[in-house]
């Protein structure tokens, strides 16, 4: 597993904080977001009966609360112990537990899937390629993952005193062909990406969107 460092303690510090107002913010976004609905029944019908999926930067745990709700067999991981506090008391049923992406503290080939919805926002280049390794040791051979995220010109941006709370994050916004190079890197293989507009200001944070579906490969045949 890669070393835990830099940033680490204000990212968590910082949703500790604002967990309760997120919480507030997102957790029904899916209603008003229709192309992440389809998009998650196409992941849900690739990962049923295979085994648990991972909502990984799971927030106030919607995700996997969606995922629950068309028999997946969910658990939810997050950076902040309070966003997972959020979740377990929105999501009854469902074992949350706290976890760094980049370090994560699951044995290989656990997961049928990993959805990670949004969770890369906070990760510098160098993380977000840590975290995909790790995303790919804890799939099982043939799991899938679904990828979303703010596309930008892999630049990044700093939000001062979110919604009042005093917490200052920074934000990554990464080219498609950034992250699919990081997943191919990774050893994933790519099935598909789609790109979309923002939805409207009150649904949502004003910027394009992208989503990646991709494989770990599954186990080679042993040689004759």
């Amino acid at each position: 597993m890669p070393m835990v460092q830099g940033n680490t303690v204000d990212v968590q510090s910082g949703y500790d904080r604002i967990a309760e107002e997120y919480a507030r913010r997102i957790s029904d976004e899916l209603q008003h977001k229709p192309l992440d609905r389809q998009l998650l029944d196409r992941f849900a019908d690739s990962v049923s009966n295979r085994g648990v999926t991972c909502d990984l930067g799971c927030g106030p745990g919607h995700v996997a609360r969606y995922l629950l709700d068309r028999g997946i067999r969910v658990c939810g991981m997050d950076l902040s112990t309070r966003m997972i506090d959020c979740a377990k008391r929105l999501n009854p049923g469902i074992e949350f537990i706290q976890g760094d992406m980049r370090a994560l503290p699951v044995d290989d080939n656990s997961w049928a899937g990993i959805a990670a919805f949004y969770a890369i926002v906070n990760l510098t280049p160098g993380e977000l390629q840590d975290a995909l390794h790790e995303m790919l040791r804890v799939l099982q051979p043939e799991g899938r993952l679904l990828l979303a995220f703010h596309l930008g010109d892999d630049s990044s941006q700093t939000e001062e005193d979110m919604w009042g709370s005093g917490t200052t994050l920074e934000f990554y916004f990464f080219r498609a062909s950034t992250v699919a190079g990081y997943l191919r890197a990774a050893g994933f293989e790519i099935e598909e990406i789609i790109e979309r507009d923002s939805y409207a200001p009150e649904v949502e944070f004003q910027s394009r969107r992208a989503y990646i579906f991709a494989q770990k490969a599954g186990a080679k045949m042993p040689s004759a």
